[in-house]
């Protein structure tokens, strides 16, 4: 037998398998447990600190614990969202590695019976300048772009920053958006003693062995070596998959799905057996494989994609297996649900192993050992007031962090299924549920430069920001999942780097009421000399009960009056501006007041229901200029604002303030709107008129920018593609 350490295992890990086995484990037993063990598995060094996370609330039908979260939108139907990564993957093959991230997301989804229907990306990367980012990054959008289009699932929003902290170690984290009938849905608890177990989709092959391990490490100049560890994608089958299983998902007699991702056959089989608090016993001889000579660990270990494992009621498998062979697709029953507790298997007749379900799917915890950092000290940070605004403006609006990401969004189909109502390049986008009146608002969002510097903070405005991108469009944010990337949780720094995360995302999400209904926690995102910043992804998901009240952050009506909701200053913090142009990151970031965010969000969804706002648009990166370009590029029509402040006309211009949005309206609405923000004791300025084709912008009646639309448009939509291409 290999070493212990060759497994990923620790000897105290090993002793506790001799404790609970009370014998040595064989060559495939030792195999199948340190796979599950592995930290993409286990999450043995976060599980502790995610109990701490708001999982509870009216809509929630499923939180944690499933393959996705389940919400409640009424009519009988609910949408179920996950956000998954495939980061080491990407960096050692970013087309396969992000293409396959896709389809493990979408099974998630389909794995609780309802039908994918949106998918969204956040990526991070390095310094376009440099060959192997420009390699890297077009390989995962072409991934992403292959995968989605093949598979008729539109990609309609995400995000995307670049820092050289993601040189090496790029981050490609992909949500999947499904809708279900209730009734419909699909949960291990239902599970049944003597039921089939099917096995469904591609034959099971040699990729992706070990993957799950690989996921767990540090990269390291081996990385490249392990190539065979991603898997390959194939997005025809999984289309095909896809069908079959929501149709099947609608027999009472398939009792739950489970996707074969990370560590196969053992993974899903154990999961479904730990539970429901059953076992299985599977026949290894009985599944169809791509490959002659694999052995029993390959057969239980490979991860090979596009494949679903379903539980039959004895007796009715024969009309499941109808559904896949109407499709094109392979059914195969490879064993049963038992009593005893123990995943069995055998091949060729024999028990090749023989575990208790319960110790493959519970690691024994890893406690964290935090050690705080030194606080951000910025007072003796100067920042120079420069004298060419106007120009800095310019460069900020092309800055790949802030510049239109059309040159990627084009490259995904983001319409297919005809019902995407607000595409990408909005706050959020926005799909309609036919036959109903509502619509969903989804959306991702996360600034790693506050994470940064102050992880708390940072973690807390990631939550605020993706509600406020939902809240303009005028949906009411319902529930979030995540996907936390940090460096190795083993160093004491990352470990505090992750509890202040799990803090801030507690404390925001109970202040908003947006519960944590799946997730995914993605560690050793570092290499030897470099650690990606602390990257907690928020996905979040809202409902728009009357989708005739959509509102979009495009600027509509010569003559509508522009108006700033919370506060107009801006203190001299962390922001692209300090970033980009005094290359100062080590700052703090904007604060954030939870109480008044919700008294923002309040008052601007109120509004939207009231129709009195012809646009609505976050306040985010770039700040209130930026924001201002945003509504003006995308409604193709000019506005003039005349700013009165005592701020530095630089942090007004570009400084980041938490807890504002910009809007539009008519002006007979504008009493209303004032009144509305006076109720939830909301700061609310009148900046200006929507009017001609040049964007203008006066401070104290003295002009600061002065720039044509149709420019500042060339600039930020073509800003990307330039740098890609140089």
């Amino acid at each position: 037998m290999r070493r212990i350490e060759d497994y990923g295992l620790s000897h105290k890990e090993y002793q506790h398998i001799l404790e609970k086995l009370a014998r040595e484990p064989n060559d495939v037993e030792i195999a199948m447990i340190a796979v599950m063990w592995s930290e993409h598995c286990s999450y043995k060094h976060s599980r502790s600190s995610l109990r701490r996370l708001p999982t509870k609330g009216p809509r929630v039908i499923q939180g944690p614990g499933e393959n996705a979260g389940v919400v409640d939108i009424g009519d009988g139907l609910a949408v179920v969202f996950k956000m998954e990564s495939h980061n080491h993957p990407s960096a050692v093959e970013p087309f396969h590695g992000a293409a396959t991230g896709v389809g493990g997301i979408v099974r998630d989804v389909l794995a609780m019976g309802a039908r994918p229907i949106a998918l969204l990306d956040s990526l991070r990367f390095g310094d376009l300048s440099e060959p192997r980012v420009k390699y890297l990054f077009g390989g995962v959008v072409s991934g992403i772009s292959f995968y989605g289009n093949c598979i008729g699932v539109p990609t309609v929003a995400g995000e995307i920053y670049f820092h050289p902290c993601y040189a090496q170690n790029p981050l490609v984290n992909v949500m999947c958006v499904g809708l279900a009938e209730q009734r419909h849905l699909k949960f291990s608890k239902a599970v049944k003693s003597g039921a089939s177990l099917l096995l469904v989709g591609s034959l099971t092959g040699r990729d992706g062995i070990g993957g799950a391990s690989f996921a767990s490490e540090t990269l390291s100049e081996e990385s490249e070596n392990k190539r065979p560890c991603v898997q390959i994608a194939d997005p025809f089958m999984e289309k095909l998959l896809i069908e079959a299983c929501v149709e099947a998902a609608k027999l009472d007699t398939v009792l739950t799905i489970q996707d074969l991702g990370a560590a196969g056959l053992t993974s899903a089989c154990s999961e479904i057996a730990a539970k429901a608090h059953k076992g299985v016993r599977i026949d290894l001889s009985c599944v169809p494989v791509r490959e002659k000579g694999m052995s029993p660990g390959e057969i239980l270990l490979s991860e090979s994609q596009e494949r679903m494992l379903l539980v039959v009621e004895k007796g009715k498998e024969e009309r499941v297996k109808s559904i896949f062979k109407k499709w094109g697709l392979r059914a195969t029953r490879i064993g049963e649900v038992t009593d005893d507790g123990f995943f069995t298997a055998l091949y060729d007749g024999k028990i090749v192993a023989q575990i208790p379900a319960a110790l493959l799917t519970e690691a024994p915890l890893v406690q964290l050992d935090p050690v705080a950092l030194k606080p951000v000290n910025s007072s003796h940070v100067e920042i120079p007031m420069p004298n060419n605004l106007e120009e800095i403006f310019l460069e900020i609006l092309a800055s790949p962090n802030i510049c239109s990401k059309r040159y990627v969004f084009e490259q995904y189909d983001h319409m297919v299924g005809t019902d995407t109502v607000l595409r990408p390049g909005h706050d959020a986008a926005v799909l309609r549920i036919k036959g109903t009146s509502k619509a969903l608002a989804v959306t991702a969002d996360c600034n790693p430069f506050y994470c940064s510097v102050d992880p708390y903070v940072g973690a807390q405005i990631a939550v605020c920001e993706a509600a406020r991108n939902l809240i303009v469009t005028g949906a009411e944010p319902l529930a979030l999942t995540d996907c936390l990337n940090f460096g190795d949780p083993d160093k004491p720094e990352v470990a505090y780097q992750f509890e202040m995360t799990i803090d801030g995302l507690r404390d925001a999400a109970t202040a908003l009421n947006t519960p944590v209904v799946s997730g995914n926690v993605s560690f050793y995102n570092e290499t030897e000399t470099s650690r990606v910043h602390p990257t907690p992804i928020v996905g979040m998901v809202g409902l728009i009960e009357d989708a005739s009240r959509i509102c979009s952050a495009s600027f509509k009506n010569p003559g509508d009056v522009i108006v700033l909701l919370g506060p107009m200053s801006a203190d001299q913090r962390l922001c692209e501006y300090t970033r980009l142009i005094h290359k100062i990151e080590n700052i703090l970031p904007p604060t954030i007041d939870l109480e008044l965010e919700k008294r923002v969000q309040r008052c601007c969804l109120n509004a939207i229901k009231d129709g009195l706002l012809n646009s609505a648009h976050d306040l985010s990166e770039g700040g209130l200029v930026v924001a201002l370009a945003e509504s003006c590029i995308i409604g193709n029509i000019g506005a003039l604002c005349d700013l009165w402040s005592d701020s530095r006309a630089d942090f007004l211009l570009f400084g980041e303030e938490q807890s504002r949005i910009l809007v539009s309206l008519a002006e007979e609405n504008l009493q209303r709107l004032i009144q509305l923000a006076k109720n939830e004791n909301v700061p609310i300025a009148v900046l200006g008129r929507v009017m001609g084709d040049r964007l203008v912008v006066k401070l104290n009646g003295r002009k600061l920018i002065d720039q044509p639309v149709r420019k500042i448009k060339e600039v930020y939509e073509s800003s990307l593609q330039r740098l890609v291409n140089q």
